[in-house]
């Protein structure tokens, strides 16, 4: 299982990079396990600003479809069009082009609440 050390993550199974006031977000390696193939990501929050663990948009793979919880309030300010042809790659690279969305951050507090790689190994028995 692959859980980068230089990123964080969340309960919900996002991963979260932080670039001054902008984070890029994805599901980690687990979450693409878990959810099997991927057939498609919607994202249609583009430009509004959402709170903390509001649904952002959803992954849909074979079996199931999953919502998307934001890690921290702001504005979405970019998608990941790639996977609108592509999808699947956020199981062959989760943490690199598979990526999400972009968000310009309002509340840096909200960094504390999310989980380093050690508690996120933790949570998921890794």
């Amino acid at each position: 299982m692959n859980i980068p050390s230089e990123l964080k993550y969340t309960k919900d199974h996002e991963w979260v990079k932080v670039e001054g006031d902008v984070a890029t977000v994805g599901i980690t390696d687990f979450a693409q396990s878990e959810l099997g193939d991927i057939v498609y990501v919607e994202v249609e929050t583009v430009d509004e600003t959402l709170d903390i663990e509001e649904v952002f948009g959803t992954v849909e793979a074979v079996k199931t479809v999953s919502d998307l919880f934001l890690p921290l309030s702001g504005e979405i300010i970019e998608f990941n069009e790639g996977l609108e042809d592509e999808p699947e790659v956020v199981n062959s690279d989760p943490y690199g082009a598979g990526w999400m969305i972009k968000i310009k951050f309002s509340n840096p507090e909200e960094l504390d609440s999310l989980l380093s790689d050690e508690d996120y190994k933790a949570l998921i028995g890794a």
